[in-house]
């Protein structure tokens, strides 16, 4: 799944940010304090939140991505030729 899947498909909201050779997306999963545990296995994401888990691909052309989740709120920093 997208990222843009992901937002419609949970009603999660969700900003991509876009630079010369990089790009930073995050994803708010609500003010509520939620514990949550992030993952990145190949160009997959994956979230496990109160029980519950999501998952949603990284753009094509991403050669390195590092995530964190804090507050509520995942950041996934991707280096490459988006």
């Amino acid at each position: 799944m997208t990222l843009e899947q992901f937002t419609r498909n949970e009603g999660q909201l969700a900003r991509q940010y876009q630079y010369d050779d990089s790009a930073v997306l995050a994803v708010d999963f609500g003010p509520h304090g939620i514990e949550a545990t992030v993952d990145l296995v190949d160009d997959t994401v994956i979230v496990v939140a109160d029980d519950q888990q999501y998952e949603f691909d990284l753009p094509d052309g991403a050669d390195d991505a590092h995530t964190f989740m804090k507050n509520g709120v995942l950041t996934v920093e991707i280096e490459g030729d988006l």
